[in-house]
């Protein structure tokens, strides 16, 4: 939905006209927006999955809402839409399935519309082309009323609950402002609850920021497409960093070298290039019984363990680790050497632009062995960051921060601070800001369905979506193992112990 469709509506039960509210400058008026039970910041996938199954309920939901985003139009990482490259998880891991199969919003409804259902069919695999979930994702956000573009929220404030003079009681309201950013209209938004869902950005190391942007061929993979004919033009390429997104780039531009003729070398400062965990008992980390068996570990804890487990979710997965060997063993036939390095245990530290190429500082940290690399494009595939939107400064003062400067995330994902009680108008709901306090299935499309439902019975204070439990054959924790066999809790020493 572009700036000229959205509905000339104060909310979503009226026919009346916008209402224009002073702005402080009348040459700038605001357009109120009216009232909404529920308010989405950012339209990424889960948010986009939140609007899906609240559309596609019961309709005695009863609930008013509103998604507000602030691109012109819906976008997925299309700086990665590389041909060949595949979704890393099934496509039953769409907006709505695993919490509704029978949602309209559904991938295989999305193949039925669009007359394709016969050509997936005929498929035969799980792991759809990226440029296809792409595609779905664009129909849902195109179809799903409540959605609204152009419009970049600016600033979050909460009206405290009052009691009128009548003895009635007026619940916490959010005052959301918005802007268009091409158009510069500023809107007006009141709601009872948030939902937060404004992604991350790509991340590049402080030293490479002041070679980035213009015609300069170094840049973060999230920009790969956009500027990968500024890197062909090259004469040596370097990819930095072993996740996925590294990898399809070198991928990418392995498939390409022989027409281009460049040499090609990649570095991480990992100790190797190793594969994503994808066996399916690795994958039983990604169920709702890992996320609240997660939550209940002491923080301390938790942060050992998610520095022990980037490769349940930062790796490379194997098929395209595969590939990238095929690759290179097809170039050494004949006692040929492919113009390809690699090299892992490698910090780059530095970058200098010297006569018209990049040289790069590095050192192999296990052999303590500093050099300079000679290269004439630089991609990162250095990962992203989530900082705290600014947006959220008139109500920082409200939300409750770890020692480690992060949101302290309720379990049903909501925000601690001094709003309302968990059961009152005035939450704030995250979606994808609780790693840290959920565990490595918060970024994973496969549990965002998990989480909306959790949030969707939140909002509406009972069961709309089944929150589900016994999902897997792993158990966590002694006590879910003890429902299997007897166990005796305490020491194998301790004389007292009690059988369970």
């Amino acid at each position: 939905m572009t700036e000229g469709d959205e509905p000339s509506t104060v909310d979503g039960n009226s026919d009346d006209a916008d209402t224009i509210v002073d702005g402080g400058d009348e040459s700038d008026p605001v357009i109120d927006r009216g009232h909404y039970d529920v308010l989405g910041v950012g339209l990424g996938p889960f948010n986009l999955g939140l609007a899906a199954l609240l559309d596609g309920a019961d309709p005695d939901l009863e609930l008013d809402a509103v998604f507000l985003e602030r691109e012109p139009e819906f976008a997925w990482h299309e700086g990665m839409l590389i041909e060949g490259v595949t979704l890393e998880v099934p496509f039953l891991a769409d907006l709505v399935t695993m919490a509704d199969p029978t949602n309209p919003y559904s991938f295989l409804n999305y193949v039925r519309e669009r007359d394709r259902i016969y050509e997936f069919y005929f498929y035969e695999t799980f792991q759809l082309p990226r440029r296809e979930y792409d595609e779905y994702l664009r129909w849902v956000a195109e179809t799903v009323p409540t959605t609204r573009f152009g419009r970049e929220v600016t600033s979050v404030e909460y009206e405290p609950a009052s009691n009128d003079s009548d003895g009635t009681v007026d619940p916490g309201t959010f005052v959301v402002e918005a802007i268009n950013p091409e158009t510069g209209q500023r809107y007006r938004y009141r709601a009872d609850d948030l939902v937060m869902g404004v992604g991350s950005r790509p991340a590049l190391p402080e030293f490479a920021r002041d070679h980035a942007g213009g015609d300069e061929p170094l840049f973060h993979t999230a920009d790969y497409l956009e500027r990968r004919d500024d890197a062909l033009a090259a004469d040596a390429i370097t990819v930095v960093g072993s996740g996925q997104s590294a990898a399809e780039v070198v991928l990418d531009l392995l498939e390409r070298q022989s027409v281009h003729d460049y040499r090609l070398d990649w570095l991480t400062r990992s100790d190797g290039f190793f594969p994503m965990e994808y066996s399916k008992l690795g994958l039983q980390h990604f169920t709702p019984e890992y996320t609240r068996y997660f939550y209940d570990l002491p923080q301390s804890r938790k942060d050992d363990l998610l520095a022990d487990q980037d490769l349940l979710y930062k790796g490379i997965d194997p098929e395209t680790s595969e590939r990238i060997y095929d690759a290179l063993y097809e170039r050494s036939i004949g006692d040929r050497e492919p113009d390809f390095g690699m090299l892992a245990t490698t910090e780059v530290a530095d970058i200098e632009r010297l006569d018209g190429s990049y040289w790069l500082e590095c050192e192999q940290r296990q052999q303590e062995t500093a050099f300079a690399l000679e290269t004439d494009a630089v991609i990162f595939g250095t990962g992203y960051q989530r900082p705290t939107p600014t947006f959220l400064e008139p109500i920082a003062d409200r939300i409750s921060f770890d020692d480690r400067g992060r949101f302290r995330v309720s379990e049903d994902y909501r925000l601690e601070g001094a709003f309302g009680s968990p059961d009152d108008d005035g939450r704030v709901f995250v979606q994808n800001a609780e790693v840290h306090t959920h565990g490595v299935g918060a970024p994973d499309l496969g549990l965002g369905c998990y989480r909306n439902a959790v949030i969707i019975d939140r909002l509406v204070g009972r069961e709309v979506y089944p929150v589900d439990r016994d999902t897997v054959f792993q158990n966590f924790d002694v006590e879910s193992f003890a429902d299997h066999a007897p166990v005796r809790t305490g020491t194998a020493q301790s004389p007292s112990l009690t059988t369970e």
